[in-house]
């Protein structure tokens, strides 16, 4: 009897033991998840940041291309090229958007150069030396970044991933859209941009439903999220496969947590005025996505 209820206590101990064991892991492994999620949402609150990623063998690598789209981002897209060979090679986007006319400069740039394009947060070890680079789906592609998408040649956006969009607004006055005071130039300036945009949206391949979605959001209404027919009915994707644009590339690697949008961001373009002392930006006003407001750019 006395040995019978040794054996169940050391039973209880033992499975007693296996679950603090089992808990302590499944900690940890939230604790990894978390902080790969915050350092990828940091990254998404600063100006774009463009990066090569090598995955050989048998894997050509990719360009990591994170951040909002800056008047200095096209150059550092050229700095960043200069003497690379990226004629075909993938871009991988995780942006809340940003300026408009540097969006569509770059986005020209890209497909000059016959790039492919998709979404999604670029993970290089997953904490594990030796371990290939993988892609991780659920990541953001908003605003300007959704037109930015549309430059690649071959466009691949995984079902986990989030594309959004929303209207052209003074990025000075996005912030209180419906409070603020406009006089004729600045419509005339947002005019110009949806004209600017429209073009480039037609020469890159896209659909008109791409401008009608967006144009029908105001800025003080959350952004619209595409559904998959609506990313087909746009042009925003042209094939199901990713190994057209990513092959031997795992993207199924965990979803970043805490990675949701908390607020709407606002995108808009530089502008050029007779009077440089007044001279307006339509730009990111704040609110990259999870980022705390910030001032508009005045140029």
């Amino acid at each position: 009897m006395k040995l019978l209820r040794s054996l169940d206590l050391r039973g209880w101990l033992l499975m007693g033991t296996a679950a603090c064991c089992f808990a302590l892991t499944s900690a940890v492994a939230t604790f990894t998840s978390s902080a790969h999620a915050g350092a990828a949402l940091e990254e998404r609150k600063l100006p774009m940041k463009f990066n090569w990623v090598a995955c050989e063998p048998n894997c050509r690598g990719w360009v990591s291309a994170v951040g909002i789209i800056t008047s200095d981002t096209p150059k550092d897209f050229e700095d960043f090229a200069r003497g690379r060979q990226l004629g075909g090679a993938t871009v991988v986007l995780d942006s809340s958007g940003g300026s408009v006319n540097d969006a569509i400069t770059l986005g020209r740039r890209f497909r000059n150069l016959g790039l492919m394009t998709t979404v999604g947060i670029t993970q290089q070890n997953r904490g594990r030396p030796g371990v290939r680079p993988a892609v991780a789906p659920e990541a953001y592609c908003e605003s300007m970044c959704a037109f930015l998408l549309l430059a690649g040649k071959k466009r691949y956006v995984p079902d986990a991933a989030h594309v959004r969009v929303h209207q052209i607004w003074m990025g000075d006055r996005a912030d209180d859209a419906k409070a603020a005071s406009y006089s004729a130039q600045d419509l005339m300036i947002v005019e110009r941009d949806i004209g600017r945009l429209a073009k480039y949206t037609f020469d890159m391949g896209g659909a008109g439903d791409l401008l009608s979605l967006a144009l029908s959001v105001p800025p003080w209404e959350d952004l619209h999220e595409l559904d998959a027919g609506e990313l087909k009915l746009t042009n925003l994707v042209t094939t199901d496969l990713v190994a057209d644009v990513l092959p031997n590339v795992d993207v199924s690697a965990p979803a970043m947590a805490d990675l949701a949008p908390k607020t709407q961001d606002r995108f808009g373009e530089e502008s050029e005025q007779p009077h440089p002392a007044k001279s307006t930006k339509t730009a990111e006003a704040a609110v990259p996505t999870g980022a705390a407001p910030v001032a508009a750019s005045q140029k």
